[in-house]
């Protein structure tokens, strides 16, 4: 899916809101971040509409970008995601003026068919 790369002006103001929510959520993950729980953060966030999870930014205000090295190739990480997941999601790398941040666009689910951690083998 085509759509406009998100740029570090578009990080700060995500930065900026009261709290994160059903489609917005940081993961500081300066060094790594569990494949596992990515997955479920992928559900839950299909499961609720879609969204972005933003990696490389404290989730605490004033949320200040920390970088993260987790997920070094994304191209792999898009690769493993679709096979565990069986829909994309996709991966953009930031280079946001104060660290690395990986950005993952979570589509919703189909209308009528929730994802299913027990279903995709994930419990």
């Amino acid at each position: 899916m085509f759509r406009t790369p998100t740029t570090p002006q578009q990080i700060d103001v995500w930065r900026q809101v009261n709290s994160e929510h059903e489609s917005l959520e940081f993961k500081e993950a300066k060094t790594q971040f569990d494949f596992d729980t990515l997955l479920r953060y992928c559900v839950a966030l299909g499961n609720e509409g879609g969204g972005t999870l933003l990696l490389g930014i404290a989730d605490k205000p004033p949320r200040p970008v920390v970088g993260t090295s987790a997920f070094p190739d994304i191209v792999k990480t898009t690769g493993q995601l679709f096979k565990k997941l069986h829909f994309r999601v996709d991966i953009e790398e930031l280079a946001h003026p104060d660290g690395r941040v990986l950005v993952f666009h979570i589509p919703s689910r189909p209308v009528g068919q929730p994802y299913d951690l027990t279903v995709m083998g994930l419990t």
